[in-house]
């Protein structure tokens, strides 16, 4: 479990195929920047850009996940080299400052806007139909790892689109200040709605 709090800015160096096949995966080689690696153990868990990987070496700078096809078909972010959002599992002594973020993407949006508004940034996203049910003015939402407020919901027959003001902070510490307009994010809807629709649903 994470918070969507990112600990830090990282960049993936390089990222190397681990077998000749089409369905085979790469393996990242991370440079954890300022994330603190003292505590991280082989096989802990890292959110990357949002995605939950587990460490399979350390390295002096950071450390090296193995990505599979079918997570880099339902991501971004992950496949080339470039800065990433770093954040490392919750441990019970942490404080809860986003929310509870399970590191599973559940689906890709587009931007369809980046401004600045103020001294603050507005990003607007078309998230897939299949997810606008999850979007609720006032609720959560995790973009590339970021856990964000929802500040506008609008229905349309694409798909919805949900507004979202970002404090100077959040561009200064996260990797969200690179986006441009038609860019992919990876998303990750709130874990209650996730469970409360399914109990909504069941039969």
């Amino acid at each position: 479990m994470f918070t969507g709090i990112v600990a830090a800015i990282g960049r993936i160096t390089s990222v190397q195929a681990v077998g000749a096949g089409a369905n085979d995966g790469v393996r990242l080689t991370i440079d954890a920047g300022g994330l603190p690696m003292q505590d991280v153990a082989l096989g802990d868990s890292i959110a990357i850009n949002g995605a939950c990987m587990t460490v399979a070496e350390k390295t002096p700078h950071g450390f090296q996940v193995d990505v599979s096809r079918e997570s880099l078909r339902l991501t971004v972010g992950l496949d080339a080299p470039g800065e990433v959002n770093l954040e490392k599992a919750l441990t019970l002594a942490d404080r809860l400052g986003g929310h509870l973020v399970s590191g599973h993407v559940d689906g890709l949006g587009t931007v369809c806007k980046f401004e600045p508004v103020g001294e603050s940034w507005e990003l607007v996203i078309e998230a897939p139909l299949s997810l606008a049910k999850y979007l609720a003015y006032k609720g959560s939402i995790v973009v590339n790892g970021v856990s964000l407020t929802v500040n506008r919901v609008e229905d349309g027959a694409a798909g919805c689109r949900f507004s979202i003001n970002l404090i100077p902070h959040t561009i200064e510490v996260t990797v969200l200040k690179h986006l441009k307009v038609g860019a992919k994010v990876n998303l990750e809807i709130d874990l209650i709605a996730r469970y409360v629709e399914r109990m909504l649903s069941a039969k």
